[in-house]
């Protein structure tokens, strides 16, 4: 059963301690890698790794995440957003390939477990954990569960960013062992990817009741009643649920075509 939010004092900047130490060990590893690694550094990479974690702390800690906890299932949806269309995808791109194989070779270090590993950076097995991931913890049961214990909480976010980093892998992926599809597959990928959260966004919006009775018991901060407010939640899903994925898809649209005339070059005999 869930327990009565707190009384709306949403605007306090609660920190939570486990993700800032999640946050300054994959910082302080990130850094260790490049610095003792004598392979070519990018700046944009590491740019985008560092953004990575910036918005994973703004989305955890502070007002959002306070309200998210305790008053708003929109700003919950806005959570999970950033978590699996931002964060996971800046520090999937933003980590060099060596150390992604460094990684993988590591939890890979027997024949089965590098199966199991190289199996879900796939296309058909990423995708599907993510959804999986997505609906199970978006179902009423669960999401109950982690509002009403921070430590499950933590669990669905990394549940979240997690299968999300594997759903972005065939993408985005950097590593030469589980490298990303071709340009081409790329694009006929990410024609499904927002599949996923775009069905559990429309079943969220289109419910005639509340689905989540803890959001019923929460103060209101804003003038929307609980139904309201779990609709507007499931539009904010349903819109970047279908244009992310289509600006991925132009961003790759376009880099197949620069990557074309190389392709050409390559192919002439000498």
């Amino acid at each position: 059963m869930s327990t009565l939010p707190p009384s709306p004092t949403w605007t306090g900047s609660a920190l939570h301690l486990d993700v800032i130490i999640a946050v300054a060990v994959l910082a302080g590893a990130y850094v260790a890698g490049l610095v003792l690694s004598a392979q070519p550094r990018s700046a944009g990479r590491a740019v985008a790794f560092f953004l990575g974690l910036a918005a994973l702390l703004v989305a955890t800690n502070g007002p959002l995440h306070v309200l998210s906890e305790g008053y708003l299932f929109s700003a919950h949806m806005v959570q999970h957003l950033i978590l699996t269309l931002v964060v996971a995808p800046l520090l999937l791109s933003g980590t060099p390939g060596f150390m992604v194989d460094a990684v993988l070779a590591r939890v890979g270090a027997r024949p089965a477990r590098w199966r199991v590993a190289r199996l879900l950076t796939r296309p058909v097995p990423a995708l599907a954990a993510y959804t999986v991931a997505l609906v199970a913890w978006h179902l009423p049961g669960p999401y109950e569960l982690a509002l009403a214990s921070h430590g499950w909480h933590f669990v669905e976010h990394a549940a979240l960013t997690g299968t999300a980093m594997l759903a972005w892998w065939p993408v985005l992926s950097t590593s030469r062992e589980a490298p990303a599809l071709h340009y081409g597959a790329q694009i006929l990928y990410l024609f499904v990817f927002g599949f996923p959260m775009t069905v559990v966004a429309a079943m969220i919006t289109t419910a005639e009741t509340v689905l989540y009775p803890f959001y019923s018991l929460a103060p209101r901060v804003i003038d929307l009643s609980p139904l309201d407010d779990q609709r507007l939640g499931g539009v904010i899903m349903w819109v970047p649920a279908g244009l992310i994925p289509l600006v991925a898809f132009t961003l790759v649209f376009f880099r197949w075509v620069a990557a074309e005339p190389d392709d050409a070059v390559d192919a002439v005999p000498k």
